[in-house]
C-alpha cells in the first residue's frame, strides 16, 4: 500500500463482536493470563491500543517492531540507554532537540555514559567516534536550524565500525522521510508533534528491527514510560489524516519561507526546501517535501522582537509544535533554555531566532499576520 493508505489501513484492531471500523478503547491495566502465552499489562508495552499504534508506525517507517511512550524524551532516552551503557561512548549531533542535548549533558556523567558533541556533517559526526563509541543520534533536519545530515553516509560510516545510529526523526515525519530505507538502525518521534497532530497528546515512539525492539523493550519495562489505552487510542486516529497534515503543512511552509524572505527586518531563514538553503540538494534526495518546520532571524536594529510576538493574531507563541494550527516560539527560551548561553551561541542559536510551526490554515492569512507584526504601522 502506499502510505497515504498506510495511514488508515494498517495495523488498527478490528473488534469481531461489534465488527466496528475503529480499534476500541482497552482500558484494562489486567488481563486473564491462563492459556495464552503473552499476557498484556500496560507497563510491558503490549496492550491492543498500543500495539494497533505500532503497526502503523511500522508500516509507515518500513520497520518490523516497535515501542510505543508517554513522551519523545523517553522514546529517545531508552533507545539510547539501550545500547550504551557505564563505559561507553555516545556521540551526538551540536543541533540536537534541546531535551536530548540536557540528558547528555546531565545524566550520562551520573552513569558513566562518556559523549561526544559533534558538528551537522556526516565525516565529522562519525569521525567524533572512538573505540568505545556504542552509539549515534542525529538529528535531520535539525531543531531549530532545519540543518540536513547525510542519513546514508552516517548510516554507512558506523555500520562499518558496528556502532548503533539512532535518529530522531520528529520533523521529517514518516511522510517526508523514512531513514531505516536508508540504513539508520532506530527511528525515534516525538508523538507529541506531528504523529498526534492537534497539540492533544504527549507521546513517543521508537522504530527499529524486532532484535532491536526487544532490546528497547526489555529496557522500556524497567523504566516505565507506557502510553495509556486512551492516549494511544487518540494517537492512532490522528495518524490516520498524518498524509494530508504533513502535504499541507509542507506546502504552507514552502510558501511562508519565501515570504520571509523578501521581508525587510529578516536576516535569516532556515528552511531547507529553499534553493539557496545550505543542504537544499541533500534534502531533495532524501526526503520527499521539506515539512511543515522553518525559523528566521529577525533583525533587531529593525525589529522590536517583543512586540513582534504580541502583535500576532493567528499565529500562537507557544512551546511544542506540529499541531494543525501554527504556533511560533524563541528557541534560547523555550526548546533550548537548558542549553547555556555559550552552547547555544556555539551552534546558532541566537535570542532572535524564531522557530514557526507551520499549521493548516491559508498560507495567506497566515502570511498577512506576519506581515502586519513585522511592519506595524
Amino acid at each position: 500500500m502506499k502510505k497515504e493508505t498506510q495511514c488508515i489501513h494498517s495495523g488498527g484492531y478490528r473488534d469481531i463482536i461489534t465488527r466496528g471500523l475503529n480499534t476500541p478503547i482497552f482500558t484494562s491495566s489486567s488481563y486473564e493470563y491462563l492459556d495464552r502465552e503473552e499476557c498484556p499489562y500496560p507497563r510491558y508495552f503490549n496492550t491492543p491500543n498500543q500495539e494497533a499504534v505500532v503497526r502503523k508506525m511500522c508500516a509507515l517507517e518500513g520497520g518490523e517492531d516497535g515501542v510505543l511512550f508517554s513522551s519523545g524524551m523517553a522514546a529517545m532516552s531508552t533507545a539510547i540507554l539501550a545500547f550504551a551503557g557505564a563505559g561507553d561512548h555516545v556521540v551526538l549531533m551540536d543541533e540536537l532537540y534541546g531535551g536530548t542535548h540536557a540528558i547528555a549533558t546531565n545524566e550520562f556523567n551520573r552513569i558513566g555514559i562518556h559523549y561526544t558533541f559533534a558538528p551537522t556533517e556526516a565525516e565529522a559526526i562519525v569521525q567524533a567516534a572512538t573505540e568505545r563509541t556504542k552509539v549515534i543520534v542525529i538529528e535531520s533536519p535539525t531543531n531549530p536550524l532545519l540543518g540536513i545530515v547525510d542519513i546514508r553516509r552516517v548510516a554507512d560510516l558506523a555500520r562499518e565500525r558496528g556502532i548503533t545510529t539512532i535518529i530522531d526523526n520528529t520533523f521529517a515525519t514518516p511522510m517526508n522521510q523514512n531513514p531505516l530505507d536508508m540504513g539508520i538502525d532506530v527511528v525515534m518521534h516525538s508523538g507529541t508533534k506531528y504523529l498526534g497532530g492537534h497539540s492533544d497528546l504527549c507521546c513517543g515512539v521508537v522504530v527499529t528491527s524486532a532484535e532491536r525492539a526487544a532490546r528497547v523493550r526489555d529496557l522500556a519495562r524497567n523504566l516505565g514510560g507506557s502510553l495509556d489505552a486512551n492516549s494511544a487510542y487518540l494517537l492512532e486516529r490522528s495518524l490516520k489524516t498524518l498524509s494530508l497534515r504533513a502535504e499541507r503543512q509542507s506546502e504552507n511552509a514552502l510558501r511562508l519561507a519565501e515570504f520571509l524572505e523578501r521581508q525587510d527586518g529578516v536576516i535569516h531563514v532556515f528552511y531547507p526546501g529553499l534553493p539557496d538553503f545550505p543542504g537544499h540538494n541533500l534534502a531533495k534526495s532524501q526526503m520527499r517535501a521539506f515539512g511543515g518546520m522553518l525559523s528566521f532571524e529577525l533583525d533587531e536594529q529593525q525589529v522590536d522582537t517583543a512586540r513582534f510576538l504580541r502583535r500576532l493574531k493567528l499565529i500562537t507563541p507557544a512551546v511544542s509544535l506540529g499541531g494543525v494550527e501554527s504556533t511560533i516560539c524563541a528557541p534560547a527560551v523555550t526548546s533550548h533554555v537548558k542549553m547555556s548561553a555559550a552552547e547555544r551561541k556555539r551552534v546558532g542559536i541566537s535570542d532572535h531566532l524564531f522557530r514557526l510551526s507551520v499549521g493548516i490554515e491559508h498560507p495567506e492569512d497566515l502570511m498577512e499576520d506576519l506581515a502586519q507584526a513585522l511592519n506595524p504601522k
